[in-house]
């Protein structure tokens, strides 16, 4: 059977394609990672969120974002982003020891909940992550592609889907790109997956809040009337706990 060329006119169905199995493909999963961060919004506790490379663009998703959860902590060092050193962030990402330094810094509870976004999911700054905040109870989410974890080298012995709590699987191909079809070189789907995944939960965050008669710590747009007044009280309870913020 004669395989379908994908052109450039319809790239916006494979994605909305690919977006559509990511949604069905973690409908359980979803719901138990809620589940997860509800639980810690009731013990007043904190969402950390870590990424290295350009799945920091997950963390920055998660972070100070209009509707987004004002008890949001990125776990972050400036050597993993691509902007101060492509070569070396890659670098970073792959060193033994950075995860331990990143997490004594940040702290960590048994009531947060810890998001690691890593679409290969084999470097040891990811996993060290998830291993060392799993030993300390701590739950872990991996933000990974299982297909993709698969298929990589396993730099850290392991990988970050086998050592987390609950895995969102992005769905993302070996290599991230997408087009053209049977060869893909460009078109990397994993930014648009992986966010997409963050809104779904934070959309089944918010109908089991209001079921359950919780409110929500929600950030408001700066941009609107009324935003900076809203998002105050939320920044005198947590800029103490998160320094980001300041």
């Amino acid at each position: 059977m004669a395989t379908e060329t994908v052109t450039g006119s319809d790239y916006g169905d494979v994605v909305r394609n690919h977006l559509t199995r990511v949604e069905q493909q973690n409908a359980g999963a979803l719901d138990d990672v809620a589940e997860l961060v509800l639980a810690s919004v009731r013990a007043d506790g904190l969402v950390l969120a870590a990424g290295a490379g350009h799945s920091l663009a997950a963390v920055a998703e998660t972070f100070y974002r209009a509707g987004g959860l004002a008890c949001v902590r990125p776990i972050y060092h400036p050597e993993l982003l691509p902007m101060h050193g492509a070569v070396s962030s890659t670098a970073a990402e792959r060193r033994s020891g950075l995860a331990a330094e990143v997490l004594r810094e940040a702290g960590l509870a048994a009531h947060d909940v810890l998001f690691v976004f890593s679409t290969s999911g084999v470097n040891p700054y990811p996993v060290e992550l998830a291993v060392l905040a799993a030993g300390a109870g701590c739950p872990v989410v991996a933000v990974t592609s299982v297909a993709a974890s698969a298929l990589a080298p396993r730099r850290a012995g392991t990988t970050l889907a086998e050592s987390a709590t609950v895995v969102l699987d992005n769905l993302v191909p070996p290599g991230d790109a997408t087009y053209p079809a049977g060869n893909p070189v460009t078109a990397a789907v994993s930014t648009l997956a992986t966010t997409f995944l963050w809104n779904l939960l934070m959309v089944r965050l918010f109908d089991k809040a209001a079921e359950a008669g919780i409110g929500l710590p929600l950030w408001r747009s700066a941009n609107v009337e009324g935003g900076d007044q809203a998002n105050a009280e939320l920044l005198r309870k947590y800029q103490t706990r998160v320094p980001q913020l300041g």
